[in-house]
This record gives structure tokens, sequence and C-alpha cells, in this order.
């Protein structure tokens, strides 16, 4: 019995840690900027954007950054700041 519990224990910061990511921009949807502002001001950084879609509540955009380098990136779909991101080399 005190064996399950310690298993119990040990699982409950995994599952609530994994619920709290899954939830990246939690920003009500009538608060939202447009995707094509923040396409137009990506693109105005020097990014090529590929493909701009909805995940987890935040703007998940495939594309070149201004350096010439594959990106993956999460963006608050308020503020546009960056809340995730890694480069697809």
């Amino acid at each position: 019995m005190k064996s399950i519990i310690a298993v119990a224990a040990l699982a409950l910061p995994l599952v609530a840690g994994s619920a709290q990511a899954s939830n990246k921009c939690a920003v009500p949807q009538a608060q939202w900027q447009p995707q094509a502002a923040l396409q137009q001001k990506l693109e105005g950084e020097g990014w090529k954007i590929r493909k701009i879609k909805v995940d987890d509540g935040c703007y998940e955009v495939y594309g070149t950054d201004g350096k010439g380098q594959r990106m993956e990136a999460y963006f608050d779909p308020k503020t546009f700041t960056v809340v995730k991101s890694k480069s697809e080399s």
C-alpha cells in the first residue's frame, strides 16, 4: 500500500506539469491580434514564413528567420512575445 501511495505522489507533479505545459498561451480569443499582423511583423524582421497555425492557444510559426535559420516558434497571440522556439536544423 505504501508503494502505491509513493508512486502516486511521484506521478502527481508530472501530470500537473504536463497539464500546465499544454496551456502555453492562456489568452482569451477576443484579445488575439490577427495572424496577418504577426506575419507582417516577422517579415519586417526578415523572416520568410512557410506556415502559421494555432496550437495550444498560441500562434505556431514555421519559417526561416532573418539569419536564414529554419525555425519553429510559438508566439503569444496578444503580444506576439515568443513563448518557445527551436531551430529546425
